[in-house]
């Protein structure tokens, strides 16, 4: 879980131009009086104080000065260590008020958080994306209200390469069969292979097969359709029109990169790798053109996960806590965390700032930013919602490497995969 908490800040798409003074949003938050301002309000985020604290005091200094009676302890804790502590917070009953965690850890986390919709009216919670508020209600209570996110994934394409294969840069593939049919055709032309796309558990989900059942219990991936997408990957990957290299437990540094130019294209990536491109290899960055995601039959975009916070239901000072956790997720202090890092609102009245609506340029890192912002309305958060997520894809897409080096059948990998998953399961009941 520690890699996905870090790479929804690690997934910090480009330099953003300009920055905050840090002067926090004002008169927004309805002034109140008595003890839903008065107390200690512990509240805890994940890696934010290195490199944003003076921005982020200034906030907190700000709203003490308005509600003097609150005192706000800002705890920063390192991703690596984050659910331990607050699986340990909660053990004990000395929890935090307001607790910053991730919408993968949700199912772990979820049941021991207080209920928001006693502390949040529907007009509050209208001022966050639906696409990113519903999935924090569970069995009819909201367990979290949506912060910030690093958006969707990209398709980068080197159209020099990819010239040999006829790719037209104003039309690239949208769907996995036409990227897909884009690569075997660029391996026909040149011989070599052209991406890294592999059937892991993100792109069989992303292509609308559900990966558990509705009440989180057990595997629900093995399917006809899942093991069509798997046989069609091996056949794919055997013919070299997938790169060797694309089995690698690291997708970050994979053999065959767009940056020593041994794929063509990546249909599906992690947006920060335009980053990787342009510091490592300017003359490739020069000829990406950047595209939407391909997506599935649903033609859904979706969202590794998000970061999220809530009031444990042990806090023994919940108004004082929503009213800080409503303060610090405004418009206002959104859109300053995302001028100070480029990373993506929750808030609906931040995204609609021209910082988000009013970006000129046309270098790649230019069009991807306007890609992501065009595509973050329809985006959907994959956050299984099992409270071990991590854990669970990782014996997937373990299997799916096994499958595709070795002789075990499709169906074989599925079984083993699904049995995985659901001993898994029961040891977390």
């Amino acid at each position: 879980m520690a890699r996905l908490r870090l790479a929804l800040v690690a997934t910090l798409v480009f330099a953003l131009a300009g920055c905050v003074s840090g002067s926090p949003a004002g008169g927004d938050e309805p002034k109140q009086s008595g003890d839903a301002y008065s107390g200690d309000v512990e509240w805890w985020t994940i890696n934010l104080q290195k490199n944003y604290g003076s921005d982020i005091q200034k906030w907190i200094d700000a709203y003490q000065q308005e509600h003097p009676k609150v005192r706000i302890k800002w705890v920063d804790v390192p991703g690596q260590d984050i659910t331990t502590k607050l699986l340990a917070a909660i053990a004990s009953g000395k929890v935090p008020d307001v607790v910053n965690f991730t919408s993968a850890t949700s199912g772990l986390f979820g049941g021991s958080m207080a209920d928001l919709n006693s502390l949040f009216s529907k007009e509050d919670v209208a001022a966050y994306l639906p696409n990113l508020a519903e999935p924090m209600v569970v069995d009819g209570k909201r367990i979290a209200i949506p912060w910030y996110n690093g958006g969707t994934s990209l398709a980068f394409y080197n159209k020099d390469l990819l010239a040999k294969a006829g790719f037209d840069p104003a039309k690239p593939p949208k769907t996995y069969d036409e990227a897909l049919a884009l690569a075997t055709k660029y391996h026909d032309a040149t011989g070599k292979s052209a991406t890294n796309f592999m059937a892991y558990s993100s792109v069989v989900q992303a292509n609308g097969i559900p990966l558990l059942s509705d009440d989180k219990k057990k595997a629900a991936f093995n399917t006809p359709d899942t093991l069509a997408m798997l046989e069609k990957f091996k056949t794919l990957f055997s013919s070299g029109v997938i790169a060797p290299g694309s089995l690698g437990e690291n997708q970050r540094d994979l053999p065959q990169s767009l940056e020593n130019k041994l794929i063509a294209f990546n249909p599906v990536a992690v947006s920060s790798s335009l980053l990787n491109v342009q510091k490592n290899s300017p003359a490739v960055y020069s000829s990406i053109v950047v595209g939407p995601p391909v997506t599935g039959a649903g033609g859904k975009y979706y969202m590794p996960g998000q970061q999220v916070m809530g009031i444990p239901a042990k806090s023994d000072n919940q108004a004082a806590a929503a009213a800080w956790l409503k303060y610090v997720a405004a418009p206002e202090q959104q859109l300053a965390l995302c001028k100070l890092v480029p990373i993506y609102p929750s808030s609906v009245k931040a995204l609609e700032d021209p910082f988000f609506t009013e970006i000129s340029g046309s270098t790649p890192a230019d069009q991807a930013r306007k890609i992501l912002v065009d595509t973050f309305k329809q985006s959907v958060d994959a956050s299984l919602g099992s409270g071990n997520d991590e854990q669970l894809r990782q014996l997937f897409d373990d299997q799916v490497r096994a499958f595709m080096s070795g002789t075990k059948p499709a169906k074989q990998t599925l079984d083993d995969a699904e049995k995985a998953w659901n001993d898994t399961l029961a040891k977390a009941k």
